[in-house]
């Protein structure tokens, strides 16, 4: 898991007169609790109007949708046909290493793609899918 820190801009801010005020109105409004707290680090330190985090990356493919979808799209292709665990999970891992461009699952999907076509050229399939049901 990622810490919401680690997307934080920490750099540290100038702030204006009116910021400082403002800062010093906050502080000097606190429980004492909290400002002990503030103490602790630091009252220059601290930052009262830290920027907010920057959002996660929510990654696509080039069809601008996310694994989620890819995964859900699949599974409702397949109609009242149901698969095993091994199958879903098969999928959902595909999906996955696609919207993430891993190596290994763009080479998997070129050799599905290469096989399909060979098996259609030499007429071992029609237009139809290559698993029957």
């Amino acid at each position: 898991m990622i810490s919401a820190t680690m997307f934080r801009d920490s750099t540290k801010q100038e702030l204006t007169e009116e910021q400082e005020l403002l800062k010093r109105e906050i502080y000097e409004r606190m429980n004492p609790r909290r400002r002990k707290f503030i103490d602790r680090i630091g009252y220059d330190e601290w930052d009262p109007f830290q920027k907010p985090n920057d959002p996660m990356d929510i990654r696509v493919d080039p069809s601008k949708r996310t694994t989620q979808q890819l995964f859900r799209g699949f599974m409702h292709s397949l109609g009242e046909r149901t698969e095993g665990n091994d199958f879903n999970k098969g999928a959902l891992d595909c999906a996955l290493g696609i919207v993430n461009r891993d190596e290994r699952y763009l080479g998997i999907y070129e050799f599905c793609v290469w096989y399909y076509k060979l098996l259609k050229k030499e007429g071992l399939i029609d237009e139809g899918p290559v698993r029957e049901s």
